[in-house]
């Protein structure tokens, strides 16, 4: 059974072991063979993104860094150096089949930023509707150790999601997700289809495996969830052969992440993927349960405020027991809001002023990202929202 059937706009992770051998030298005929599987699938109708590491490792490789450990500076030079070669070499590969490459170095900022998020997604639509191949790459030549994403699994999954990618595909060096990791346990089972991203299902992620990659399976579940939570199925397949999407296409060994069932509105997409949240709001059981009936929040079923944060920036909810179950604009800053925490709305406007929000965070502004899985208490003690 071909899995890229049924989906016409497709994302491409391509992670820096495949593309960039231990010398550091491009591999250039697996390049090759995957530029011809990216021809083939366009020559079906369907979009083409990909999201390429691999500039540092090329870098480095051509400034002669061999440490396995770069300073911050030593990264941004490495990919300063990389980027023209990674550029060249995608434009070279994609160019044998007719098909023109634009490329696209995203910060963080980008996408974190409505404003800047909305114009990175004409552009990349637009060079889609022109027949190109948008190559996307965080811009680590700029990029600072705080700041930066920290691997392109996540970042392959924000650009899916932006814009509104079918289906987003993880290429690495493991064939999907198994019951835990496989190289440490020999007894670990395959698991060809994860219909949601649970708890229990995080917690059989390992952690990274090489120097040149800093990705592993947790940040693949976190990308996971960026992407299902916002209508985008995601698949993890191993990429190391040549023809990697062929053999995709022809059956391989893989795991299929499924989609949230309804695709969330534009600006819900965009919450639900920021990467970096400025506080963190803990709830008790019924605030826990109103939201899961799609309520606002409101400051009564407040019960811990952690981090400074202004009005507008986007904070995690967490249940009583402190996992995440929600993300969302909040409508007042952190001063503001420990003022106001479990008081009910009617004291809001005595505290603040009239100009005062009832809502800490608007349902409008709030998207679910787990379950509440507490006990609710009373609903009377819950206004409605």
């Amino acid at each position: 059974m071909n899995p890229l059937a049924t989906y016409r706009r497709i994302t491409i992770k391509i992670g820096s072991a495949l593309l960039v051998d231990k010398q550091g030298k491009l591999r250039s005929a697996w390049l090759a063979a995957l530029a011809e599987d990216i021809a083939a699938l366009k020559s079906e109708g369907r979009e083409i993104v990909i999201v390429s590491s691999g500039a540092i490792a090329l870098g480095r490789g051509l400034l002669g860094l061999s440490a396995l450990a770069l300073t911050l500076e030593q990264s941004q030079a490495a990919a300063s150096a990389g980027q023209i070669a990674l550029s060249q070499a995608w434009a070279e590969a994609l160019g044998q089949h007719g098909i023109v490459t634009g490329q696209i170095l995203i910060t963080p900022n980008i996408t974190e930023e409505r404003r800047y998020y909305l114009n990175a997604r004409t552009t990349i639509q637009t060079l889609l509707g022109l027949g190109a191949v948008p190559i996307i790459n965080e811009n680590d030549s700029v990029a600072t150790a705080e700041i930066r994403y920290g691997d392109n699994d996540r970042l392959s999954a924000r650009v899916a999601t932006m814009i509104e990618a079918d289906l987003l595909v993880l290429l690495s060096d493991i064939d999907g997700l198994y019951t835990a990791p496989p190289a440490k346990d020999p007894s670990a089972t395959h698991l060809p289809v994860i219909e949601a991203i649970t708890p229990a299902i995080e917690a059989m992620a390992g952690g990274a495996a090489s120097h040149l990659s800093r990705g592993g399976m947790t940040t693949k579940l976190e990308a996971g969830k960026i992407a299902t939570l916002a209508g985008t199925a995601m698949v993890i397949a191993k990429g190391t052969d040549d023809h990697p999407l062929k053999r995709l296409v022809e059956g391989g060994l893989h795991t299929l992440f499924r989609p949230a069932t309804t695709r969330a509105q534009s600006r819900k997409r965009w919450i639900m993927g920021t990467l970096a949240v400025s506080g963190t709001v803990q709830v008790d059981a019924g605030a826990a349960h109103a939201l899961n009936q799609g309520k606002s929040l409101l400051p009564i079923g407040v019960t811990g405020i952690t981090g400074d944060f202004e009005r507008g920036d986007t904070i995690a909810v967490t249940n009583p027991d402190g996992r995440e179950i929600a993300r969302g604009l909040v409508g007042l800053d952190s001063d503001d809001a420990r003022l106001v925490m479990g008081k009910r709305s009617d004291t809001i406007v005595a505290l603040l002023g009239m100009d005062s929000r009832a809502e800490l965070v608007h349902r409008d502004n709030l998207v679910l990202t787990g379950s509440a899985e507490t006990t609710p208490r009373q609903e009377a003690d819950h206004e409605p929202g």
